[in-house]
């Protein structure tokens, strides 16, 4: 696997597989986000998908979120702002693909993997699927994100596992306050419940689920700036020295 991770796509009985990877607990290099948002707009145009599921290589954890390599190598305002941008071009692309997005959170989810889970439309999780936003740990916070998490989760549990962000939170309290849909005990049933829910979901009228994304998704129009305004805030604040010094140590 290389460096900036690898991305495949699967299309099958009208449900596309899109599975990314990074040997960094499948974290997000720039390059990696933007293949991500590119094969997402590509699948708004296939006739023939209807649903769409999302899932990262392995057994290990489903993303941890940014990666720390690149968050250290920004020297400006420009480059901060464009990585974190790149977060916002797939929470974009997501809310408006027409096809319906199913997570498979197989593992632990960290930061930006939080805001990917909370932006699909349904998902599946194990027992071992805990969640954590450490942004405030490493100096900066889930600013981009934030959207996305709270329109699922609510502000006051946004907060509850925002301010604590050396704390892992359950999955059974991700089920609890809706950012996890069903949560199973094992990988292999949460893959036989998923497979079930996939195909009945792919058997159903296209023009029907894709009326549906659009009603799930109402009030979020003004996304198209607000996650670009969130991205220079983050932007910003990974150029301190702060964050320099808590990403170094965090990363050890």
């Amino acid at each position: 696997m290389s460096f900036s991770g690898t991305l495949q796509t699967e299309i099958a009985q009208h449900v596309a597989t899109i599975t990314f990877g990074h040997p960094a607990s499948n974290s997000f290099p720039g390059t990696l986000l933007h293949e991500l948002t590119e094969a997402i707009k590509t699948l708004s145009h296939f006739p023939d998908v209807s649903v769409v599921v999302l899932q990262s290589e392995g057994n290990g954890a489903f993303c941890a979120g940014a990666s720390f390599d690149e968050l250290l190598g920004v020297t400006n305002l420009v480059e901060g702002t464009q990585f974190f941008s790149g977060f916002a071009n797939v929470l974009n692309a997501m809310r408006k693909c027409p096809k319906l997005i199913v997570g498979r959170i197989q593992g632990k989810a960290v930061g930006g993997g939080v805001g990917l889970a909370a932006a699909c439309d349904y998902t599946f999780a194990t027992q071992l699927s805990a969640v954590k936003l450490s942004e405030l740990a490493i100096g900066i916070g889930p600013f981009v994100i934030e959207p996305a998490v709270s329109r699922k989760i609510g502000k006051t549990a946004f907060a509850e596992i925002t301010l604590t962000s050396n704390d892992w939170k359950s999955a059974a309290w991700a089920h609890e306050k809706g950012l996890f849909s069903q949560v199973a005990e094992t990988v292999e049933t949460m893959d036989e419940a998923l497979l079930a829910f996939v195909d009945n979901l792919a058997s159903f009228n296209p023009e029907a689920l894709a009326d549906l994304k659009k009603v799930l998704w109402e009030g979020t129009e003004n996304w198209d700036s607000l996650l670009y305004e969130r991205a220079s805030i983050s932007g910003k604040l990974v150029l301190s020295d702060f964050t320099k010094n808590a990403l170094e140590n965090y990363k050890k």
